[in-house]
């Protein structure tokens, strides 16, 4: 599957609001096994700056908006999340950066494996050399 992909999660609506669920291995292509979330991200900031070699991932943005730019070393697309029922696939070899926060903006990852920082490239150039390498 290709990062940038967008995946609309189940919507439940009525007069009290509505109501949302993803599930691993159903709604997005992983089983999830860890889930974590910005949230306070000052004006101005950038987060992401890096790639995976194998680890996959689903962006959603909780509250607010923010932009997600992916990058896979040929081309650079951005993509702008603003709605809690829908999500962004990135898979490995995708270089992730994320501005323009909102105020009060929450951006939830469901990852597909635990921490590794060996699995992370934190350098474009080294992500460029990379790429190269397995192409």
């Amino acid at each position: 599957m290709k990062s940038g992909y967008k995946i609309e999660f189940p919507k439940i609506t009525d007069s009290r609001g509505n109501l949302s669920f993803i599930e691993g291995g159903h709604h997005i292509p992983f089983h999830i096994k860890r889930v974590y979330y910005l949230y306070d991200v000052p004006g101005g900031a950038e987060r992401g700056g890096h790639s995976h070699k194998e680890l996959q991932q689903v962006v959603i943005a909780m509250s607010g908006s923010f932009d997600l730019i992916l990058d896979d070393g040929t081309s650079r697309i951005t993509v702008s999340l603003n709605r809690s029922h829908y999500g962004i696939y990135l898979g490995p070899n995708t270089w992730r950066e994320m501005d323009n926060f909102s105020s009060g903006a929450v951006c939830l990852v469901l990852a597909s494996e635990n921490y590794i920082e060996s699995d992370y490239i934190r350098d474009y150039n080294g992500f460029l050399e990379y790429i190269a390498g397995i192409k």
